[in-house]
């Protein structure tokens, strides 16, 4: 049986990943490891927790000893490494957490990993990371695995480094590892600070949507199961020291893409259409903040036979859907420190 150990598995990515691999492989043990901090959510997994190749750990990437310590007890063969900290704007308020938990953490990883492994063995530590490590694009061109860093937020500047520091051990160590940067993920599951959930959470409740400037910021947006697919295909089929890019193919300035959810929504919840619209704010932009992000997927498309299920009208429909039926789930992760912080985010502006 292979042992993997997927990192931030009950996050929002990391979820759909677990399930994937929980349910595909039943011949993988597969040990998800979170901190469960605001975003890690175990009712995310709820419906793989009794699975028999399935164990939960909680715990810390940045606690170096304790990482060693599973290692050593466990003895994986191979690790996909999703735990993050992943909120830009989390980024611009505490730097400092986003260094620990993404970069050391990393590290953390790494070394354990170096540790146990042994030349020869059929191990593989798979890092998941963002396309904001790549910067912000002009209005043409896309991001290919070429592309050169240019990270402009402390949560983008964490990510580069962490890849630094997996293509670092790669090349000094010989440590087998792959590297694959993703586009915006959306879909299930998604804690509600990011744009899509957080809007249709604010709708359904008529509240403000606060767009950042004029709302032309535009980013390509991937399903997050679409995503968990490609992970599996890189994880099974990619080549030792590569990087892939997984992209949607779906560009959408955030204002377009807010007219959508409001159409969507006003349609679902039976108002009058454009009444969700009125909703929408214009606030200050945020520092740092990239115009354009676009992926290149042809390389991962052309030498491992993936590419995107959905296009984001399709997913959009199937995510409102999900999150209108789940108002257990939304209720539940709403109720804590996560409204106060953006009440007193959007006030100051």
């Amino acid at each position: 049986m292979k042992s993997i150990l997927i990192t931030g598995g009950a996050g929002f990515i990391g979820s759909h990943v677990v399930r994937l691999f929980v349910n595909k492989y039943p011949e993988y043990k597969i040990t998800n490891l979170d901190k469960l901090t605001y975003a890690g959510n175990l009712a995310n997994l709820q419906d793989v927790e009794n699975m028999s190749n399935y164990e939960f750990v909680k715990g810390d990437i940045v606690d170096g000893d304790f990482i060693l310590k599973l290692f050593n007890e466990r003895k994986f063969d191979a690790v996909i490494h999703l735990a993050a900290e992943s909120h830009v704007d989390r980024s611009i308020a505490n730097p400092t957490e986003f260094v620990l938990a993404n970069v050391v953490g990393t590290v953390n990883l790494l070394n354990a990993a170096k540790h146990i492994w042994r030349e020869n063995d059929d191990n593989l530590f798979y890092h998941i990371s963002t396309d904001e490590v790549y910067g912000s694009l002009g209005e043409d061109g896309m991001f290919t695995e070429e592309t050169r860093y240019d990270p402009h937020s402390p949560y983008s500047a964490s990510k580069a480094s962490s890849d630094h520091f997996v293509r670092a051990y790669h090349d000094t160590f010989g440590l087998p590892v792959v590297i694959s940067n993703c586009s915006n993920n959306y879909g299930s599951y998604q804690f509600p600070e990011k744009l899509i959930p957080l809007f249709i959470n604010n709708i359904k409740n008529n509240r403000p949507l606060p767009v950042y400037g004029k709302g032309e910021n535009i980013r390509d947006w991937l399903w997050v199961e679409d995503h968990a697919a490609a992970i599996d295909v890189v994880f099974h089929k990619g080549k030792v020291g590569d990087t892939y890019n997984i992209g949607g193919f779906n560009e959408w300035k955030n204002i377009d893409l807010i007219r959508v959810i409001c159409r969507v929504m006003d349609k679902k919840l039976d108002r009058t259409n454009g009444e969700s619209e009125k909703l929408i704010t214009f606030v200050k932009d945020r520092a740092g903040h990239d115009l354009r992000y676009a992926i290149d997927a042809t390389k991962i498309k052309n030498e491992l036979g993936w590419e995107p299920s959905l296009q984001f009208e399709e997913g959009i429909e199937k995510t409102i859907g999900w999150y209108l039926e789940n108002t257990g789930w939304l209720e539940s992760v709403t109720s804590g420190d996560y409204q106060k912080y953006y009440d007193d985010q959007y006030r100051r502006r």
